[in-house]
């Protein structure tokens, strides 16, 4: 969407705080022993305190597809993206690299975001630089999201991260536009030519989302059926921010400020 009100922005704002909160919450009880259907509970409890609505819970990119099963999108180490936490039975273990991908309306405006934790201890160092690389390819994407330059910019800036540590990182998906619905044009691919693609104009409201994996990041539908996972079985991480392009720069909507934001 572009935004073009206060009224508009406002509530941007503030469902981009109510959810960086959720998140927060959420992640900061990632542990070893809890499942995903807790967390999902937790989840939607937090989101109807505060009178919101869960964005994903019952969504449907194409009028013929299933209705997600799910408000809360948790996948486990090769699975990158999209697992249903309220259906896909997942107990975390000690050194699983979650990801936790959550979206709500609040005022009638979407905000999507999305961090990456490890439970209890990491297993292998190679997981803790995945994690803290594809946190850098998010923001060096933030970094590029202003205005006179274009999406082809940020993919750009993503994919210079990824090449600088070795991530292989899936070519079919990618950011997104957001805020009257969950997923609008444009789309924001994880690479791409600097100069190139639709240009970055006051007021558009677009998620960044670089996913990155351990191998070559090509993926295959997971067994749950929702969730996509590397073909290698190589571990992946993904992290997720709504922004709002100004003229000041990039204003990153989903921010927390009670504490830290992935």
């Amino acid at each position: 969407m572009i935004a073009t009100t206060k009224a508009q922005i406002d509530a941007l704002r503030e469902g981009g705080k109510r959810l960086a909160r959720h998140v927060r919450i959420l992640s900061e009880m990632v542990a070893p022993g809890i499942s995903a259907y807790d967390l999902e509970m937790k989840a939607r409890a937090l989101v109807s305190a505060d009178g919101d609505a869960l964005a994903f819970y019952q969504y449907k990119a194409h009028h013929r597809d299933k209705p997600y099963p799910s408000g809360l999108c948790l996948s486990v180490n090769e699975v990158i993206v999209h697992s249903p936490a309220a259906t896909n039975g997942v107990v975390i273990q000690n050194g699983d690299i979650v990801k936790l991908d959550f979206g709500i309306k609040h005022g009638g405006y979407f905000t999507d975001h999305a961090v990456t934790v490890i439970a209890g201890e990491p297993r292998a160092e190679s997981d803790v630089i995945l994690v803290r690389g594809t946190q850098e390819a998010l923001a060096a994407g933030i970094d590029a999201a202003r205005m006179g330059n274009t999406i082809g910019d940020i993919g750009h800036a993503v994919e210079h991260v990824a090449e600088h540590y070795g991530f292989g990182f899936p070519r079919t998906l990618s950011g997104h536009g957001v805020g009257v619905k969950v997923h609008e044009l444009p789309y924001v691919p994880n690479f791409g030519a600097q100069g190139s693609g639709e240009a970055l104009v006051e007021g558009l409201v677009i998620a960044i989302e670089p996913m990155m994996a351990l191998g070559d990041g090509g993926l295959c539908v997971a067994e749950d059926g929702h969730g996509y996972r590397t073909r290698d079985r190589s571990h992946t991480a993904h992290f997720e921010h709504t922004i709002l392009i100004t003229k000041k720069g990039p204003e990153i909507l989903t921010i927390d400020s009670d504490g830290e934001n992935g």
